[in-house]
């Protein structure tokens, strides 16, 4: 598990840029720079959107990811110690990324 710090507010999933959501998807298959992925779980916020009561913000979270040349994938799964995930005012995935992307040499 690493810990996960998220500025992207206007998720559903975030509450004090800890994510409740318990997992998430970093996209970017074919990432070579952090501009080139996102969060595949970004779900923007709007005024129909909740959170779990029973779901509580999380500083650890597994993180699932698709960015093969990332330094940090090992079999799909990131293994850094500590995650950024930015993107605000973000309204697609799209408009996130994963800031601890590193291209592997």
């Amino acid at each position: 598990m690493s810990q996960l710090d998220c500025t992207v507010t206007n998720c559903t999933f975030n509450k004090v840029d800890c994510c409740c959501k318990g997992d998430i998807l970093v996209g970017g298959s074919h990432a070579d720079c952090d501009e080139d992925t996102c969060c595949e779980s970004f779900s923007e916020r709007n005024n129909d959107s909740f959170t779990n009561s029973i779901e509580h913000p999380s500083k650890t979270i597994n993180i699932d990811c698709e960015a093969m040349n990332c330094t940090y994938n090992s079999n799909y799964k990131c293994i850094a110690e500590r995650v950024d995930i930015c993107g605000n005012n973000a309204h697609a995935p799209s408009g996130t990324l994963c800031a601890t992307f590193v291209e592997r040499s």
